[in-house]
């Protein structure tokens, strides 16, 4: 028979893992209404409709100067690589490398981007619930997907003349179906990194029937796809996209 502190001590990691796994499912379990700000910021960064990937650098795409790009710039319209501290190397200012050194920017760590279904009622719920005041949203005629994760710096330019290149990178797929292109991209500045939001028209509907929907896109020198479940991604009966 186990002890006292031992039976107890089981009592709360059992009451713990509860807690946990109501916690993980918050969606499933509690009306949007009774979010805490911990749960919707659970909601916003790992649910169905909010999952991190990691890109792969992009081999097609050749690094240099294009339409909106700064000195520091790399890859396709105006962005560095997309990693810690834009790439920089050296001392003051980037000593140490040209400013046509691109090579130098391609080392480091790739960055882990959350991309968020912001069009979907949990997240736009969620985001004000966890008082992200200031997050992009998205009007009824669109499905609409927020990147986040890029590092501060890796837009250089216009961001309107970014957002007309990133749209013919981008796609969202489903088996047996035509790819669904956006219809629009926006670069959303921000002082920790840009956020990138890819608005894709509703008219071509995403059916609980489709199982999955894959969006793929390149960013500069980036590029990934991730696969988001149908089945998963409804919140009280409804698929929610």
């Amino acid at each position: 028979m186990p002890r006292s502190g031992t039976y107890a001590w089981i009592v709360l990691l059992a009451a713990g893992g509860a807690a946990m796994t109501s916690s993980a499912q918050v969606w499933k379990d509690k009306p949007i209404n009774r979010w805490t700000p911990a749960e919707a910021r659970l909601v916003i960064t790992d649910s169905p409709w909010a999952q991190s990937v990691t890109p792969e650098p992009n081999e097609t795409a050749k690094p240099g100067r294009t339409r909106g790009m700064g000195p520091d710039g790399i890859g396709l319209g105006g962005f560095n690589l997309g990693l810690p501290g834009g790439g920089r190397r050296g001392g003051m200012n980037g000593a140490g490398r040209r400013p046509d050194d691109t090579a130098s920017q391609d080392s480091g760590p790739l960055p882990t981007l959350t991309l968020r279904w912001i069009s979907a009622l949990p997240i736009s719920s969620a985001q004000m619930i966890a008082r992200e005041l200031n997050a992009p949203v998205a009007d009824e005629d669109h499905y609409a997907i927020a990147v986040y994760g890029l590092s501060s710096g890796s837009v250089r330019g216009d961001p309107n003349n970014v957002g007309t290149e990133l749209k013919a990178r981008a796609a969202l797929k489903r088996e047996g179906k035509k790819d669904i292109a956006p219809s629009s991209v926006e670069v959303v500045p921000r002082d920790e990194g840009p956020v990138i939001v890819y608005f894709f028209p509703r008219s071509s509907e995403i059916a609980r029937k489709d199982k999955q929907v894959e969006f793929q896109a390149e960013i500069g020198r980036l590029k990934f796809s991730k696969s988001f479940v149908l089945d998963e991604m409804v919140y009280q009966g409804k698929l929610e996209l």
